[in-house]
């Protein structure tokens, strides 16, 4: 019994730091006011690049809003990188007023390659570039985008996360759940770390360089999340990532749950891939260097998703129940399990008041257990499945 209360006390420990650690961060974030006044001095010029295989029912949308911009259309040109492309994307967006490069490799399959690929060639092009912007191809752009991003580069900022959310679709369990945890990850985290200083991280989706940066730092990223892999990259060479939650993108996510599948197999395969390459790293130069900042970004490696740990302390809290009641542990090991509950859903809350959520997102943490039942069946497909470095499509609804 007193092994088990002992094994009991370490997975508290352990759950307090990374559920602790988040909600640090989340009362981090109430505190950052985002900009409202841009005033740079310089126009800067962009390249935005998307690449895309086989979007054409998607990549319309994009270029439109990209189009829409309110910066001078003279200063950006938008570049898709068809990558072994079978469809209609590359006519679709030559039609539309953007550039086309059409890459085809049958054995170099994947964003990784396609982004190398396409920065290579961007730098060696003729036309000067001061910045390189990647954009998903089934996503929103804010109006604002390039005037933030021009903004932070004149502040000095070499690489630069903008807001990466989902597009509501209310009703939808799977979406709406997604959007959730995206405000969470993706805004909430790496708002509560420009508070205190810290490295954002990149998401593979609103990424700006400077161009310099790309030739200092080739991409050399090929995993499942080669987004984050090259983020860890840049930070290991002694770049800083900043988060600018100024700037939005808006991802569409598939409205049948199914169609999802693919796309949170290579988000959940690429999780594990990163933090067992990246995790032991970060520690070790956090506890070379005294860092705060690589600390930062080791606890945020081996914390696991906002719902896994709900999931894994609401399981503890009835064990621990149960063995209460059998007497085989004290009551206060209950009661912190307990009191870890309280956290998470202080944590959410706080979360989406921060984001300041609409009515009905609040009503979608009811689909929250749903969600987490369909994520035990993706970690099971992920665990069976072989490892796949091409690129994993998101199958479309339309």
């Amino acid at each position: 019994m007193i092994a088990i209360e002992l094994f009991l006390y370490l997975l508290l420990a352990i759950s307090f730091l990374m559920i602790g650690y988040q909600v640090i961060l989340g009362i981090s974030a109430t505190y950052v006011k985002p900009i409202e006044q841009f005033n740079a001095k310089l126009y800067r010029r962009f390249a935005i690049v998307i690449p895309a295989h086989n979007e054409e029912k998607m990549i319309a949308k994009t270029i439109y809003s990209l189009f829409s911009l309110n910066y001078p259309n003279k200063l950006f040109d938008v570049i898709v990188v068809a990558d072994n492309c079978t469809d209609q994307t590359a006519e679709i967006s030559t039609g539309l007023g953007a550039t086309v490069w059409e890459r085809t490799d049958d054995k170099k399959r994947g964003k990784g390659y396609a982004l190398s690929w396409g920065f290579e060639k961007l730098l060696q092009s003729s036309a000067d570039y001061d910045a390189v912007i990647v954009i998903d191809s089934d996503s929103l752009i804010s109006g604002n985008f390039l005037t933030v991003m021009n903004d932070y580069l004149e502040q000095g900022m070499p690489v630069i996360q903008s807001n990466d959310l989902v597009l509501p679709q209310p009703g939808n369990w799977s979406i709406e759940s997604t959007r959730i945890g995206f405000i969470l990850t993706n805004f909430i985290k790496p708002l509560g770390r420009k508070n205190f200083g810290l490295f954002a991280g990149l998401r593979g989706n609103g990424m700006c360089f400077r161009t310099d940066v790309l030739r200092d730092v080739p991409w050399q990223a090929w995993s499942l999340t080669e987004d984050v892999e090259f983020g860890l990259t840049l930070i290991l060479k002694g770049y800083k990532i900043e988060f600018s939650p100024e700037a939005v993108v808006w991802a569409q996510m598939p409205v049948h749950s199914r169609n999802a599948e693919s796309q949170r197999s290579r988000w959940e395969r690429g999780r594990s891939q990163i933090t067992k390459n990246f995790a032991g790293i970060f520690l070790k130069k956090a506890i070379r260097h005294r860092s705060i900042r690589f600390f930062d970004v080791f606890i945020d490696l081996i914390t696991p998703p906002f719902v896994n740990m709900m999931l894994f302390v609401s399981i503890m809290t009835v064990l621990s129940f149960l063995m209460w009641i059998f007497g085989w542990i004290a009551p206060t090991a209950l009661w912190l399990w307990v009191l870890l509950i309280f956290a998470s859903v202080f944590h959410l809350l706080l979360g989406l008041k921060t984001a300041k959520a609409d009515r009905m997102l609040y009503k979608s943490m009811l689909y929250i257990p749903i969600y987490i039942l369909w994520k035990i069946k993706m970690y099971i497909k992920a665990l069976s499945a072989q490892r796949e470095m091409k690129w994993i499509r998101t199958t479309r609804d339309i």
